[in-house]
C-alpha cells in the first residue's frame, strides 16, 4: 500500500479554476488503469468536459447489473510552496502518519480500494464491482457531471471514498460559488460626491448579505449538521487602484453552504435583490453570476440498504458533513450512496496533509467487507 500511495502522490494532479495552477490528470488515470487491468478489470477512459480534456476512468470486474461502485476523484487542490515540512510530492512517514499532497483527499482511498479488491479476488463474484475515478472534483466537478450526462453504469450501490475519518456520511450540504461585480464612477478622492465608489457600494452589499445569512439561520435549521445553518463565506475581494482615487470597480467572491431541502435558485434570486437594494441610489451597476455550477445537497435515507449495511459494519449511525462531494450526482444516477473514506477533512487542503496508516488499514477491512456483501454474496447475502 505504501508503494502504491507513493506512486500516486508523486504524480501532480492539481485542478483549479485558475489556469496557471490547473494540470492534466491523465498520468494518474493511466496509472490507475494499468493497475486495474492487472486485476482483471475492463477499463474505459472517458474525456471529461473540461478545458484541458481531462479523463474519467470507469472500470468493471464481473458482469450483469447491480453490484457495488467504489468511487473517488483523482485531483488535488493547489499547494502552498514553502509551507510544507516535506516535499508534497514525496510520501513522508512519521510514526502512524503518512504525509503528502492528496494522501487524505483522496489518493489514500484508492490505495485502500486496490488492497480490498486483492483480498477478495479468490472468491466468485455474483455481481460486478466498479471502480470510478473522476476529474476536477475540486474545481467544478466536470468529471462526474460528464459521467452523469453520458450515462452511469447500471450499478446499485456506491461508496465514495472522501475523507470522513471512516465514519459513514449519508447527508451533506451543497455549495454555490458566486461572484458579485460592481462598476462605479472614478474621480478625485478630495470630493467623493463627484464619483460613485464601488468599494463603498460593496461594503453595503456585504452588510446586506451578512444580514441575509442571519435571517436564513432562523428560517432553516438542521441540528444534524455542524454548523446547523446555511452559511455564507466571503472568499475574496478586489477593487480600486489607488488611495486617492474613487474606486471605479469592486469584485466579491463568496460561497453559500446549502442545507438539504433548500433550493439554490430561489435563494440566489433573493440575495441578488437584496444586494441591488443595498446600492440603490448610489449610481453604480451591479451584476451577480455563478463562478461554477452549484453542487446540490445530498441526503440518503437512513433506511436504505447500503446505509443500514454500513451502519451495521461500523457499529454506529451514519452522520452528516458540511463539505460537498460528488454524492448527489451519483444519487441522480439512481444509486444508493454513502460517503466513507480514510483521512480527516480537517487535514485536507492544507500544508502537511496527512493520513493515519491505522485508518488506512481500517478502510481496507471495511471496503473488503462491502465487496463481500454486495458482490460475492449479493444484496441479501450474509
Amino acid at each position: 500500500m505504501r508503494e502504491r500511495l507513493r506512486q500516486l502522490v508523486s504524480i501532480p494532479s492539481v485542478s483549479s479554476v485558475l489556469e496557471e495552477y490547473d494540470q492534466s490528470n491523465r498520468p494518474i488515470v493511466e496509472l490507475l488503469a494499468n493497475w486495474l487491468e492487472g486485476l482483471g478489470f475492463r477499463v474505459e477512459l472517458q474525456t471529461a468536459d473540461s478545458k484541458r480534456g481531462k479523463l474519467n476512468l470507469v472500470a468493471c470486474r464481473g458482469s450483469g447489473e447491480g453490484g457495488l461502485v467504489l468511487a473517488g476523484h483523482t485531483d488535488t487542490v493547489p499547494y502552498e510552496e514553502g509551507r510544507w515540512a516535506s516535499n508534497p510530492f514525496e510520501l513522508a512517514e512519521d510514526g502512524d502518519w503518512l504525509y503528502g499532497l492528496g494522501v487524505s483527499d483522496m489518493k489514500g482511498a484508492f490505495v485502500a480500494f486496490f488492497e480490498a479488491i486483492e483480498r477478495t479476488m479468490e472468491f466468485n463474484w455474483k455481481h460486478p464491482l466498479w471502480v470510478i475515478a473522476t476529474a476536477d472534483e475540486e474545481s467544478g466537478m466536470s468529471g462526474v457531471r460528464t459521467l452523469l450526462k453520458r450515462g452511469m453504469p447500471k450499478a446499485r450501490f456506491a461508496v465514495i471514498g472522501e475523507p470522513t475519518s471512516m465514519r459513514a456520511v449519508r447527508m451533506h450540504k451543497g455549495v454555490a460559488v458566486e461572484r458579485i461585480e460592481i462598476w462605479g464612477r472614478s474621480g478625485h478622492s478630495s470630493n467623493p460626491s463627484q464619483g460613485a465608489n464601488a468599494i463603498e457600494a460593496m461594503r453595503r452589499v456585504m452588510n446586506a448579505i451578512t444580514q441575509f445569512e442571519k435571517e436564513l439561520a432562523t428560517k432553516y435549521l438542521r441540528s444534524e449538521f455542524h454548523p446547523p445553518t446555511i452559511t455564507i463565506n466571503f472568499g475574496f475581494i478586489r477593487g480600486g487602484d489607488n488611495p486617492n482615487r474613487i474606486a471605479p470597480y469592486s469584485e466579491l467572491g463568496f460561497d453559500i453552504r446549502l442545507l438539504p431541502g433548500v433550493e439554490i435558485a430561489a435563494l440566489r434570486e433573493e440575495l441578488l435583490q437584496r444586494a441591488k437594494e443595498a446600492v440603490k441610489g448610489m449610481g453604480v451597476e451591479l451584476q451577480m453570476a455563478s463562478i461554477a455550477p452549484a453542487i446540490p445537497p445530498f441526503e440518503n435515507s437512513g433506511t436504505s440498504v447500503l446505509v443500514r449495511a454500513v451502519e451495521k459494519l461500523l457499529g454506529e449511525a451514519a452522520g452528516t458533513a458540511s463539505f460537498a462531494t460528488e454524492a448527489p450526482f451519483y444519487e441522480l444516477g439512481g444509486w444508493d450512496v454513502v460517503v466513507l473514506g480514510p483521512g480527516e477533512i480537517e487535514s485536507a487542503h492544507q500544508p502537511n496533509e496527512r493520513l493515519s496508516l491505522t485508518m488506512l488499514h481500517r478502510a481496507v477491512e471495511v471496503y473488503a467487507s462491502l465487496i463481500t456483501r454486495f458482490c460475492i454474496h449479493g444484496v441479501d447475502g450474509g
